[in-house]
Order: C-alpha cells, then sequence, then structure tokens
C-alpha cells in the first residue's frame, strides 16, 4: 500500500443491504438510536477504537475519524432488499434481537426502509420461501434470467442513489448462506467468461449473490460479502473490481466463535503447546440457522468456518506440534435460543513432556448484536477505501471476515491471526492518514 491522498467524506452515504433480517435491522437501529443519543455503538472498532500514532514524545492514541476523513452516522441512509415484503421495524420486532423499548423510539425511521424485491433463487436457499421476489419481465411467473437480475438491482441501486441524494452507496450482503458452488475455472476465472455465463443464464454456476457484486461494481459500489458464499472470491470478480476501480471485501462475518479462536489459537501457537484436536459446536434458532440446517448450505459455512485454525497452527511450518491435529465444526438448529447463539470448543492440547490437558470454551453470545458492529465497520471502511482509490481486495479489512480473501492462484495465503490482522488493519488507517505505517509482520 502507497501514503494516498483521501477524498472527503462529502454527502449522504447510502448503505444498501442484502437481506432485512437480524443483522440488517439491528445494524439499521443501532445506528439510528446511536445518533440520536440513544445507545452507544459498543462493538464497533470505527466508533470506539483507538489507535497510535506517532512515536516518542509524538506519540497519541486517536479514534479512526480523528485519524482519516470517516463518514459520519448522521449521514447514511439506508435501504434493503429481502425475500420477505415487511418493513424493517416489522422485521426487527420478529427477529428478537432487540427489546421493544429499544425499536420503538425509531419505529418511523425503520418504517421508511421497505425491503425491494430479492434476486432470488430457490434452489441455492431452500428453507427460504418468500415471495417478495423479482420475477422476469416476459413471464411474472418465472424468476428473472442471471442477466437480467443484474439490470433489475442496477436500476434498484440507481433509484435509491436519486431518491436519496446519495453521493456514495455501499452494498452489503447479510442475508443467509447460499449452497456450496465450487469455483469453476471455465466460468469463474475471467471477467468475460463470467458475463458470458449470467447472459447465459448458467444458473448452476452463477449464484444470486454473484449477480448482487457484479451490479453493485457497475454502478460504482464497494461490495461486502458478509456470508461464506462462492461471490467476489473469484479472479473474474477481482478482475471487475480492478475494471471498475471498487474496494470488494470477504467473506463472512467474524463474530462468536471463530472470533475466540482467531483470538485464542494464537496463544497456543506463541507458547508451542502441541494441539491434538478442536472440536467446535453451535446452537443457533434464528433465519440463519434454519438455513444452514440444510446440509449443502451448511458444507459452504463448514468451510469457511474450517479455514481459520490451519493458517494460525500450520503443521507445514511446526509438523512436530500441528502436522495431525483433528478439527471439527458443527452448527445444530435450535429454534428456542433464538439470535441467542451458543458455541462450545472442547480443545485438547499437550504441554512438557506431551502430558495431556484440556481446554474448554463456552460463548453465550448475540449473533446479531456481534454482527451489526463489524457490518457498520466494513462499510465506513469500504467506502473509505473507495475515497483513497484502494481497489480490489481489501486485505486490510482481514479483522472482521471468517475467511479472509486472498489469491489462491498464486497460492497466497489468508492471514487468520486476529492480532497480525489487527496490525494490517492500524497499518493502513497510519497511511491513510499520512502517518508512518509503523509496526511489522514476521
Amino acid at each position: 500500500m502507497k501514503k494516498t491522498d483521501v477524498k472527503p467524506a462529502d454527502g449522504r452515504l447510502g448503505i444498501m443491504v442484502v437481506g432485512c433480517g437480524a443483522v440488517a435491522t439491528t445494524l439499521m437501529a443501532g445506528v439510528m438510536l446511536a445518533r440520536k443519543g440513544l445507545g452507544r455503538p459498543v462493538g464497533s472498532m470505527t466508533q470506539m477504537d483507538k489507535v497510535r500514532v506517532g512515536s516518542g514524545d509524538d506519540k497519541k492514541f486517536l479514534k479512526y475519524a480523528d485519524i482519516v476523513p470517516m463518514a459520519q452516522l448522521a449521514d447514511i441512509e439506508f435501504a434493503a432488499w429481502d425475500v420477505y415484503p415487511q418493513n424493517a421495524f416489522q422485521s426487527a420486532m420478529y427477529a428478537g434481537v432487540l427489546q421493544e423499548k429499544d425499536i420503538m423510539p425509531v419505529r418511523s425511521e425503520l418504517e421508511a426502509v421497505v425491503p425491494m424485491a430479492a434476486a432470488f433463487d430457490n434452489n441455492y436457499a431452500k428453507r427460504l420461501s418468500g415471495e417478495n421476489i423479482k420475477h422476469a419481465p416476459a413471464d411474472p411467473t418465472a424468476i428473472p434470467t442471471r442477466w437480467e437480475m443484474v439490470e433489475m438491482l442496477r436500476e434498484d441501486i440507481r433509484s435509491f442513489r436519486r431518491e436519496k441524494g446519495c453521493s456514495r452507496i455501499v452494498v452489503l450482503w447479510a442475508a443467509s448462506t447460499e449452497i456450496f458452488l465450487p469455483v469453476d475455472e471455465e466460468v469463474h476465472y475471467s471477467l468475460a467468461a463470467l458475463e458470458g455465463a449470467m447472459r447465459a443464464d448458467d444458473r448452476r454456476r452463477i449464484a444470486p449473490s454473484m449477480c448482487y457484486a457484479y451490479a453493485a461494481m457497475r454502478e460504482g459500489c464497494p461490495f461486502i460479502m458478509g456470508a461464506p458464499n462462492t461471490c467476489v472470491d473469484i479472479p473474474a470478480m477481482w478482475q471487475l473490481a480492478d475494471e471498475t476501480g471498487m474496494p470488494i471485501v470477504g467473506k463472512d462475518f467474524k463474530t462468536g466463535q471463530t472470533l475466540v479462536k482467531s483470538g485464542f489459537a494464537p496463544v497456543i501457537g506463541t507458547r508451542c503447546l502441541a494441539l491434538d484436536g478442536w472440536f467446535s459446536t453451535n446452537i443457533l434458532g434464528n433465519r440463519d440457522g434454519l438455513v444452514l440446517d440444510d446440509p449443502d448450505n451448511f458444507h459452504t459455512k463448514e468451510v469457511s468456518k474450517l479455514s481459520t485454525l490451519e493458517t494460525i497452527l500450520s503443521g507445514e511450518q511446526q509438523p512436530e506440534l500441528y502436522g495431525d491435529y483433528y478439527h471439527k465444526v458443527r452448527i445444530n438448529y435450535y429454534p428456542p435460543r433464538g439470535d441467542q447463539k451458543e458455541s462450545w470448543d472442547n480443545i485438547d492440547i499437550r504441554g512438557w513432556l506431551d502430558y495431556p490437558m484440556q481446554i474448554k470454551i463456552n460463548f453465550l453470545c448475540r449473533d446479531s448484536i456481534l454482527a451489526a458492529p463489524v457490518a457498520l465497520d466494513l462499510c465506513l471502511l469500504s467506502d473509505l477505501a473507495l475515497r483513497a482509490g484502494w481497489k480490489g481486495n481489501q486485505r486490510w479489512l482481514s479483522f472482521f471476515m471468517k475467511s479472509p480473501m486472498h489469491d489462491y492462484t498464486k497460492e497466497e495465503v489468508a492471514v487468520n491471526h486476529l492480532y497480525q490482522q489487527y496490525t494490517m488493519l492500524k497499518n493502513a488507517l497510519r497511511l491513510l492518514g499520512g502517518y508512518s505505517a509503523d509496526e511489522t509482520l514476521d
């Protein structure tokens, strides 16, 4: 990265969210409450964190907005797409994440966010069956072709920009996990091939999320993939981001169990303890849990969650400690728990003279309470990247992602170590603010 002049955050910032469920409505309500002074944006790095800049007598700790020009919460406008027609107030009440007393003060603002019809294909999320979906122009009983989806989404973005007078827009995927889609070199490795497959309505190899990402970038909007879908993590999308000058971030919000794993695995590695096995399981009862109850959708999430540990505790670098451990991840749909997810980790380690020990972690978390500030930070920092002219994959935002994007075609390895990710984030902010990027990674 190189020092770049950052354009000011003038005007309105539109945040268009794919999915108007628990995460999206918790994000919206939280921003609305915070800008009224009725709630604190706890958990948001852009709002609460301070970064050291300078050293010695010149050292000081500053909030992000004091280092770089950040969009303000007061300047945010929201829109959403969803397969269900309920407005954001109705969806927030149904989701049950926030208490009614915290929703009612912003009821009118939430009611104004009425989701647009979603570009949806039931084959990618069989557990969802909403009727607020886009239909083919020539046949109102059929779903659009993939290219028709793109054109409809582009018009949605243009209409929202006009209606709200937004100077910039970020598109955020906060919808359900799609079924696992293997990367296909024939279609996914070049932009021309991807566009050809979209025009040919190749529904097997073009996921609906790809249509959102393509439409966003063509309309000059950064795109953030908050689920583990195969979407912007393919060479064709990297080419599109380069051609359009758009920042892209992916994939899968790092919130509960994986946040703990990316922070605790370095403890084992730094202390040179041996690992025999790490078993992770979850119970979750919200809409995300319902979708993940389908094995095809769960496999997408499983691949994402499994990728974290192997890059932190590397059997290739330290085979005597990490060459043969067992790693398993499970998610179980349990409706009574709702959005209040519970995760358990059982970790089998060995210490001095290979004597066995165990670590147990029980995290009773709130999925959307953890995800909402991550979503906000990704939107604000992607907008910052756009104004700085930083296009393509924003590796410095890996801190927020469960499975950070990397160029696997060049055998690049993702950085999953939480503290290394934080160093990347701080260095990028320092650089953008005209300070020295003075922390290094091994």
